[in-house]
Order: structure tokens, then C-alpha cells, then sequence
């Protein structure tokens, strides 16, 4: 949800007023797809990146508000956690350099963004949960100061009724509880944005489902919280019990989740969005004046304020996003499971890999959403954020496959064909994969080089954890600079 929201108290006249405006839209937006020009000419492509911001001892730097006043960018934005910022790079084609084109700006928006935080005693680092984090930290007083986090979290956990439970058993465990939805601010995520039209969406995000658990296992970047070894991408598992809605009852009785994997495979994106309105309360029952058929029957552009933002508080891991730039609407597969991380080539490596495999699945001959199950897709999605390079996963001809040996002898060429689809120069591509590829071949990612580095710190060392992930996080910040891919990590 990216947008400023300074109302606390929703009545019920609101919430029925949001319903019908919902709903309102939800039946233009159905008319717009059957006969409204989509922009869709020459797909644009968008990431975003959360970030964390630590100070000398790599303990979190509760200074977003006052880094970001001397960023002084507004690529950068605040995020749910006073230690959080995200940097939304400028959307481009990824043909010929475009990627290298990301690479330049991504580097030098950090390089400036690291030199105003050093201003006040802080740094940035990519990751996908900050291993120094404590539950000290992730408590509401160090939300952002935006009004909208506080109204987000007054809704979230107000409709729950009670604290919301962590239960998160990996390699440790951790089982403990929260009163508010800060230990969502933990999960740093990378974002891909994959513009699409309307009559190919229901191909991508299938293809986006189906690979979920691939990107998940070959990018791992996040395997403590609290102290603990938890899954090896722990922020899967973090962000679905850290928003979620539900007491126990209604867990028991189906209710959906809003932090969701979906259900079923679709044939449009009007599934997606008739689901939100289906299955999900309003959480913020804002309405807009916009009357969005009046502006239609004009030939307007409708805005769909109240359907965009519904959209904005279920969480999918791939979510469907209405969007309208320079005056003509677009959609856009907007793709949520990677962590943010280790470094900028490696978050363009899982991109290219991404763009690539989506495109390369979504125009072959026989889909692949055709010959796998869709709670299959689900289970590989979880057993991949659990294990990372270590799982086995379920995939048509093959059975259940080591996920390392499925992208070498399956996937890497998929993508290759599907970037060569959107005009990837050769040796983009060939970089790019060709991380992906040493990270199966040498069984590292960020994951498990965290892992390393810290079994390295207490066996070797002598530290105990906590000492041992501050002298992991500094040793990561440090290498993570340099922009040499993770699998080429020293661990000691």
C-alpha cells in the first residue's frame, strides 16, 4: 500500500460505502477488459528494493525519516519500519542493455543513498531479514512516523481481536507473540514488475506461480530471525503470520489468508481481483470522488482508486496491479517472493532469471500450469523457502528433483529463450544466467553463506550467536559493496 492515509477511525457507513465503490469499479474495470486499449506495445519492466539501515555495530538504525530528507530522492521512499527504505528504480525495457542500464543506476542511486546515510552514522545493507534484528526492535513505537503504517496496523490487528502468533520451526525454532505488525518490518524484499496485456496476463502470472518455488530456492537470503536459524528464506513464514487477520477460529473454518499463494490457476486478471472482493474485508474504507463509469462513458481513464488500493492490502506473493502512466492504463505482474540481496548483481541475476522463465513458460506450446497442480506449485513454494538449494521439488516428467538439477538441465535455457524473446543482449543474458547457474553448481546463495559465516564465527572463533551475526553482518556489508556475486563469498 503506497499511499498516505491519515484516517484512524472507520465507520460502519464507510465500510458499506467502500463495498459498493469496490464493486462499482470491479464492473468497469470488467467492461475496460473487453474492449479498452491497454497499453502493452512494448513491455516495461520495474524492481523494487527494501532496504535496511544499520548503524557502525550493525545493530538496526531506527533513522529512515532523517536519511531520506538528505537522500532528498524520490526514487527512495519510507518503509513499515523505522530502519527500513525502499528505492523503486525508473521502469525500462530490458532489451539490449537494459539490464546493465539497472545495473549503473541501482549502484549509483545506493552509492549516494549510503554516503547521506553515513551523515547520520548509518549504512545500508541488503538482505532479506537483518540477522541482528531483535524483538526489542520490532515493536510499534519504531513503525515509520507516515500516518499509514499506524493505520495499517490498528486494522490488522484490530480485525484479528488478539496477539499475533510466530511459529516458526526450521533448523530452530521460534515460537513467540506480537501486539502489533512490526515484525513484518523485518521482511526486506526485491520486487519485480513485469508489464503485460490483458489477454496474456492469466499466462504470466500462471507461469509466475509455478516458478515461485524455484526463485524462492535458488535466492535465499534470509535464514535468522531473533537469533535463530529458522527456514532458509525465514521471510516467507514471517510475513504470512506477521499480517495475518485471522484468529484460530476463523483459520479452522477456511478463511483465507491476506497474505496468500492463491488457490486455483486463472484464465484473467479479473479472476484476481473478483477474488479480492469476494473473499477479503476492507481494510482501509477510503473512497475516492472519482465515479469511475461516469469517467468511462466520458473516455476517460478511469482511476479505480478504491479497487487499486483493496488490491494494496492482500498480500499475493504475485500480485495483479491496474496502473495508468502518461494517460493509458496498464497491467502489470507484480512478482513478491525474493528477498531483497546479497548484492545488485545478484538481485539482477534472479531478475533476468525471472523475466526469462515467466516469458519462456508463459508462449510455450503446452503450459506448464497445464501439467502442474496448482497445490503442487504451493507445496514447492514452501519446501523451497524452508530449505533453499537443498530441496527437492515436484516438476512434470521429472517426479520430485533436486531444485539445482532442475535449473541446470531445465530451466537455465528456458530463461535464455525467453530473454532472448524480449531482445536481451547475448552477453547480458550469459552473465546474468550464468550466476544463477554458479550458484546451483557451487550450492550457495545468500542463505547459505549466512549459515557458513556464522557456523564459522562460533566454531572457529569462539563467538556465541549474537556476536557472531553482528561480525556477519559487518563481513557481509563490507563484501556486498563490492557487487561480486554471493557464491564467490569467502566465508572466513
Amino acid at each position: 500500500m503506497g499511499r498516505d492515509v491519515s484516517q484512524g477511525a472507520f465507520t460502519r457507513d464507510d465500510r458499506v460505502r467502500y463495498r459498493q465503490k469496490v464493486r462499482r469499479c470491479l464492473d468497469v474495470f470488467a467492461l475496460m477488459l473487453d474492449d479498452f486499449g491497454f497499453d502493452a506495445d512494448r513491455p516495461m519492466t520495474g524492481l523494487e528494493i527494501e532496504l535496511n539501515l544499520v548503524d557502525s555495530a550493525a545493530e538496526p538504525a531506527m533513522r529512515n525519516e532523517e536519511i531520506l530528507a538528505d537522500i532528498a530522492d524520490p526514487l527512495f521512499q519510507t518503509e513499515l519500519g523505522q530502519f527500513n527504505l525502499e528505492l523503486n528504480a525508473e521502469p525500462r525495457l530490458i532489451e539490449g542493455t537494459g539490464f546493465a542500464d539497472y545495473e549503473h543506476d541501482l549502484r549509483g542511486s545506493l552509492s549516494r543513498a549510503d554516503e547521506r546515510a553515513a551523515k547520520s552514522d548509518a549504512k545500508i545493507v541488503l538482505v532479506g531479514i537483518l540477522p541482528t534484528l531483535t524483538e526489542g526492535h520490532l515493536v510499534e513505537d519504531n513503525l515509520s512516523t507516515n500516518e499509514r503504517y499506524r493505520v495499517l496496523n490498528d486494522q490488522i490487528v484490530g480485525a484479528r481481536g488478539e496477539d499475533i502468533e510466530l511459529d516458526i520451526r526450521g533448523v530452530e525454532q521460534l515460537q513467540t507473540h506480537t501486539d502489533s505488525i512490526a515484525p513484518e518490518a523485518a521482511c526486506t524484499s526485491l520486487q519485480f514488475h513485469l508489464q503485460v496485456a490483458p489477454d496474456s496476463f492469466a499466462d504470466y502470472w500462471n507461469a509466475s506461480q509455478a516458478i515461485a518455488g524455484v526463485q524462492v530456492a535458488i535466492g535465499a537470503n534470509s535464514p535468522f530471525l531473533y537469533g535463530r536459524q529458522l527456514w532458509a528464506e525465514t521471510r516467507i513464514a514471517l510475513f504470512e503470520q506477521a499480517t495475518d487477520t485471522r484468529p484460530d477460529e476463523l483459520k479452522a473454518q477456511g478463511v483465507r489468508p491476506r497474505v496468500w499463494f492463491g488457490e486455483r490457476w486463472i484464465t484473467s486478471i479479473f479472476d484476481l481481483f473478483e477474488e479480492n472482493v469476494r473473499y477479503f474485508p476492507p481494510l482501509l474504507p477510503i473512497c475516492e470522488d472519482e465515479d469511475p463509469v461516469e469517467v468511462l462513458h466520458a473516455g476517460g481513464v478511469p482511476q479505480l482508486g478504491e479497487l487499486r488500493l483493496h488490491n494494496g492490502t492482500v498480500y499475493r506473493w504475485n500480485r495483479p496491479v491496474y496502473d495508468i502512466m502518461n494517460g493509458r492504463p496498464h497491467l502489470r505482474v507484480e512478482n513478491r517472493v525474493l528477498p531483497a540481496g546479497p548484492t545488485v548483481v545478484d538481485m539482477l541475476a534472479n531478475a533476468a532469471f525471472y523475466f526469462g522463465l515467466a516469458r519462456g513458460l508463459a508462449e510455450a506450446d503446452r503450459p506448464i500450469w497445464s501439467q502442474l497442480t496448482f497445490s503442487s506449485a504451493e507445496e514447492n513454494f514452501h519446501a523451497a523457502a524452508r530449505r533453499g538449494l537443498d530441496a527437492s521439488l515436484h516438476w512434470p516428467g521429472l517426479g520430485d528433483v533436486p531444485v539445482s538439477r532442475l535449473v541446470l538441465e531445465r530451466l537455465l535455457p528456458t530463461a535464455a529463450a525467453g530473454l532472448d524473446g524480449f531482445g536481451v543482449a547475448p552477453a547480458q543474458r550469459d552473465r546474468l544466467l550464468g550466476i544463477i547457474e554458479q550458484r546451483c553448481r557451487t550450492g550457495r546463495n545468500g542463505a547459505v553463506w549466512q549459515t557458513e559465516a556464522v557456523w564459522a564465527a562460533e566454531r572457529h572463533h569462539g563467538m556465541d550467536r549474537t556476536a557472531a551475526l553482528h561480525h556477519m553482518v559487518q563481513r557481509y556489508a563490507e563484501l556486498q559493496r563490492a557487487n561480486e556475486p554471493v557464491h564467490t563469498w569467502p566465508v572466513n
